[in-house]
């Protein structure tokens, strides 16, 4: 049902907001550690590690702001490829579905 250029687009925006979390987790960390030591500091080295974990901070908040403007992109290039699919077959996701309301319905059932 789903072709390889759509599981190559979601497999890219997982990859890509691990990497991005991972990146941001660091510089973050890295800023706080910094502006930790600039709390202990007083005079022109305070001031110089607070300028560096600024900045880390800003690194951080701008790397995520292009993930994010990234996966706002591939979102709708995958609901484009919803759309298409939807219009080609809506025998096949009206089936679809059903069979999932139908789960849901045994599973809510249940409980």
């Amino acid at each position: 049902m789903i072709d390889n250029t759509t599981r190559s687009t979601t497999n890219s925006i997982h990859g890509a907001i691990g990497n991005a979390q991972t990146d941001v987790k660091t510089l973050v960390k890295d800023a706080q550690a910094l502006l930790t030591a600039a709390a202990a500091l007083t005079g022109e080295k305070a001031e110089d590690l607070r300028t560096r974990g600024m900045a880390m901070l800003d690194v951080a908040m701008g790397k995520a702001s292009q993930v994010q403007g990234q996966a706002i992109v591939k979102g709708k290039e995958l609901a484009q490829t919803a759309d298409v699919y939807v219009k080609d077959n809506p025998w096949r996701t009206i089936a679809a579905a059903a069979g999932v309301g139908l789960l849901v319905g045994v599973i809510l059932g249940r409980k």
